[in-house]
């Protein structure tokens, strides 16, 4: 493990692997280096060719988290990754953290390319925006110690599952680990923002983005390969990719193929 102190002196965990020119992953909700397993191997895959910065998100695994949280600061930590890397660096993220790394390309970050895999924008109506009060109850859980209703809260109303489905989750090994990041649930969702209004400008939030951006997705979800289409249509420089069979939780052989290709280009 390496760290590098963000802008606010915050210090943010990453590991490196590899050689060749610097590849960024971004992580989604929840994600982090000890608890996602499959970035790792995406890093592992990645090395041949690149070389492959992957970290811990600001509030998760070794990073720091100082308060108050902004997503200006998350952008100020990428910054810091991408100096770390030597200035200028191609960048990868999933889900929301997808949203992280376009909105740190529309603030000038040095991104050389991008590619996001089923970044968190609804254009319609095919299933409910994010409520307004999201980011509000999201914190009022985690802060007041129910980390564990917070995860849930979250499992149901933005990815969805049923309710059924997470009651057995919290009887697993992987929930005590879902339940330390808990409060982070809250800054993606602020991340996030409008993104997930349910309008169509959602898909323009980023239009005048001129780097060349990869949008992925894996045409299970279609409000999800709705928003890639919407996105990547709103781009100039857009490639368009789907990964047919892939669930959101997307493997990481696959995804490794489409990154090599397009980094590379």
């Amino acid at each position: 493990m390496s760290t590098v102190r963000s802008k606010d002196g915050t210090t943010i965990a990453f590991d490196r692997v590899g050689g060749g020119a610097p590849v960024i992953l971004v992580g989604g909700a929840i994600q982090h280096r000890a608890l996602d397993a499959r970035t790792g191997e995406l890093a592992a895959l990645l090395a041949d060719q690149f070389n492959v910065y992957r970290y811990d998100r600001r509030g998760r695994g070794q990073s720091g988290d100082t308060q108050p949280y902004t997503v200006e600061r998350e952008i100020e930590d990428l910054d810091a990754l991408i100096g770390e890397a030597g200035g200028s660096a191609a960048v990868y993220g999933e889900s929301s953290g997808g949203n992280l790394v376009l909105e740190g390309s529309a603030r000038g970050l040095a991104m050389t390319r991008i590619a996001v895999w089923e970044p968190n924008v609804l254009v319609d109506d095919s299933r409910p925006p994010l409520p307004p009060d999201y980011v509000r109850w999201l914190t009022e859980l985690s802060s007041s110690g129910r980390r564990g209703d917070a995860v849930e809260y979250f499992l149901t109303t933005a990815v969805g599952m049923p309710a059924e489905f997470v009651t057995p989750m919290r009887q697993t090994v992987m929930w005590a680990g879902m339940e330390a990041v808990a409060h982070t649930l809250a800054y993606d969702g602020m991340v996030v923002g409008d993104s997930m209004s349910g309008t169509p400008a959602a898909g323009e939030r980023w239009r005048g983005l001129e780097v060349p951006t990869l949008v992925i997705d894996g045409g299970q979800t279609p409000w999800m390969s709705t928003g890639a289409d919407a996105l990547a249509n709103s781009l100039a420089r857009a490639q368009r990719h789907t990964l047919s069979g892939q669930e959101h939780d997307v493997a990481a052989a696959p995804v490794a193929a489409v990154l090599s290709e397009f980094f590379a280009g």
